[in-house]
């Protein structure tokens, strides 16, 4: 079980493209992001690639309790879940990488979901843990606000917990289909849970045997001491934001030496920066996609976009004025991952400076240049030990993409730092990560031993 070539990831945030605006550019689909075709394409593409999977990312409620919400911003999005489950249908050896939050669904529900993706697409289910920021969800799940973040994030780990053992519930023996004796599964290999913790009581077993790779794999994206912590403890990939070599290096040492205190492997935890990759053919071209980009931006959504990062109204503030003092990152109740970028940027900047770069999805390293720089780029950091590999976050989608599996993936491969190929196996088996000990299958033998 090995993995030694870079892990890259179509990621979506918006159907049309990584930026807030994206859904503005000439080229971008319309009403076609509500169809699977246009999901089944790009899927096709990436699979052609080699890429490693699909990174669906999400939100579960329409971004509109600032002013230019759900009129400038095209948060309308397809059920991750649903949409994977269809591309299972026309892919292979793809991952399949949902976004689902530990905040408004009960754990078995979820736990349900992801091994029937895992069955359904002979084991390429991926689970995307968050746990949710924004008012707008916590209000259509019934709640007055957001929980606090310490609670959100103590919430995960019970329920990362509890939806790991659901999974462990059956025993890899535990189906007979004993026609003859009438034996459908052997009940000593079926197990309840019984749990009962501070947020949930669940009985068990879940209804869906294991998952073929045993646990879906699992993938964490917060930074936050809390964050980090919870990635430690439970993920097998870990989604970062970093702006260099040196800083990526800093980061994963902190995180080989959490992972070594809870006694884990570094190598079985895949760390994997967020880039922006754009191909552009001339100096030209590149002032040409610039000048664009001014122009799609709206400074009333950049405004409420940085509102809503900063869970304060900036509109009463002068937008050509540096930001109001930052509130205190130990009791602010958004992204603390966020909050810290905010943080880093330049102190001078303009309210509207600073909110039209988060538009442009400023928190990832965009690597814009030639097909030959953007990998050139992409290798260097690779072969640095920053990152085992990438999130594609593509400004312009399918445009973006497609340029850079046409142009870029041929130097990559050349180079030898991406497969030419995929391996057999399931999407663990893949990634070269290890299949999770079954909990209850070893308690059983250590009871009999």
């Amino acid at each position: 079980m090995s993995h030694n070539t870079l892990i890259l990831n179509l990621f979506f945030f918006n159907p049309q493209g990584d930026y807030r605006f994206s859904w503005r550019h000439p080229d971008a689909p319309e009403k076609a992001v509500f169809t699977l075709k246009y999901y089944a394409d790009l899927a096709r593409k990436a699979e052609a690639a080699t890429l490693d999977a699909i990174f669906v990312a999400d939100h579960t409620g329409v971004w509109d309790s600032v002013p230019s919400g759900l009129t400038h911003y095209a948060n309308a999005r397809l059920e991750p879940l649903t949409l994977l489950s269809a591309l299972a249908a026309v892919t292979d050896n793809i991952g399949l990488m949902a976004t689902a939050s530990t905040s408004w669904i009960e754990p078995y529900n979820l736990a349900r979901y992801f091994a029937s993706l895992d069955f359904l697409s002979h084991g390429r289910a991926s689970w995307n843990i968050v746990t949710s920021w924004l008012e707008e969800e916590a209000a259509n799940v019934g709640l007055d606000q957001i929980p606090r973040h310490d609670n959100r994030y103590q919430r995960a780990g019970e329920f990362i917990d509890v939806v790991t053992r659901l999974w462990d519930s059956w025993e890899d023996d535990a189906l007979l289909f004993d026609k003859q004796s009438g034996l459908f599964a052997d009940n000593a290999h079926i197990h309840h849970l019984n749990h009962q913790g501070d947020f949930f009581k669940v009985r068990g077993p879940l209804n869906v045997p294991r998952p073929p790779q045993g646990h879906p794999v699992l993938v964490q994206a917060g930074s936050s001491e809390a964050g980090k912590h919870l990635a430690a403890t439970w993920a097998d990939m870990h989604f970062v934001f970093i702006k260099s070599i040196e800083q990526g290096l800093a980061y994963r040492e902190e995180m080989n030496q959490r992972l070594v205190k809870l006694g884990r492997k570094p190598e079985h935890f895949k760390i994997i920066a967020g880039v922006l990759p754009v191909v552009v053919n001339s100096e030209a071209e590149k002032a040409e996609r610039q000048q664009l980009n001014a122009q799609l931006m709206s400074d009333q959504m950049a405004i409420d976009l940085l509102s809503s990062y900063l869970k304060r109204d900036l509109s009463q503030y002068p937008r050509d004025h540096p930001l109001p003092p930052l509130p205190d990152e130990d009791s602010f109740n958004g992204i603390r991952t966020t909050l810290q970028l905010i943080r880093d940027y330049d102190p001078s900047l303009t309210i509207l400076e600073l909110g039209r770069l988060l538009l442009q999805s400023s928190d990832s390293w965009l690597v814009i240049g030639s097909a030959q720089e953007v990998a050139d780029t992409l290798i260097r950091i690779y072969r640095s030990g920053a990152a085992d590999g990438f999130n594609l976050m593509f400004p312009l989608l399918p445009g973006d993409f497609e340029r850079f599996t046409e142009q870029v993936v041929p130097l990559l491969k050349a180079s030898g730092v991406m497969k030419m190929q995929y391996a057999p196996g399931t999407l663990r088996e893949k990634l070269g990560l290890p299949v999770p000990e079954n909990r209850f299958a070893a308690s059983s033998q250590t009871r009999h031993t």
